[in-house]
């Protein structure tokens, strides 16, 4: 198989952005290369494209797989794995999200969570204690934002999402509101 020098450039920069994303180029380079094709791909495939090792591919379809991110198709009478996105931009997207939360934000806040059981032994201790009860709800407040933001539909979030700033804008105005109210 032969990339266009568009497809290249996509593929290539899906590796650099693999470990902005939670994994390393070569899955990334995967990931892109997968989403970008029309049909399902076999391991060789992947191999050839990307002139990376079989083995090197095996590992990386086992990383996607345990994200979630990849499915393996079945072609009557060939007996080769074949290997495609497993839903939509927006499903694999939420994946990542959540895979994410799950490897970096849930341990944190787990930390957290026992750190400010304990009594603090001095001021420092109180001083550090009160930054990661601040830490520790910004987070809480992002992952409930995030968890519902994954149950929205794909359609209702692309709305909100160009709604952007505009939100803040409507919020501004509304504390604005709120504050003549209040002084009158």
């Amino acid at each position: 198989m032969r990339m266009t020098s568009k497809i290249e450039a996509f593929v290539m920069h899906c590796g650099e952005m693999g470990s902005r994303w939670g994994f390393n180029r070569t899955i990334g380079q995967m990931v892109g290369l997968l989403v970008i094709n029309e049909s399902p791909l076999t391991a060789n495939d992947i191999s050839e494209t990307l002139n990376i090792s079989r083995g090197n591919v095996s590992m990386g379809i086992k990383e996607l797989q345990s994200w979630r991110l990849i499915k393996t198709h079945h072609i009557p009478g060939d007996r080769k794995d074949y290997y495609a996105p497993d839903g939509s931009i927006w499903d694999l997207a939420t994946r990542v999200f959540e895979e994410r939360r799950k490897r970096e934000m849930d341990p944190t806040l787990s930390l957290l969570r026992t750190v400010m059981l304990e009594e603090p032994a001095n001021q420092q201790e109180q001083f550090a204690q009160e930054k990661m009860f601040e830490i520790h709800e910004l987070l809480e407040t992002v992952t409930v934002w995030a968890n519902e933001l994954q149950t929205m539909k794909p359609d209702n979030l692309k709305t909100l999402m160009k709604l952007g700033a505009g939100v803040g804008k409507v919020l501004d105005m509304k504390d604005k509101i709120l504050n003549n109210k209040v002084a009158k």
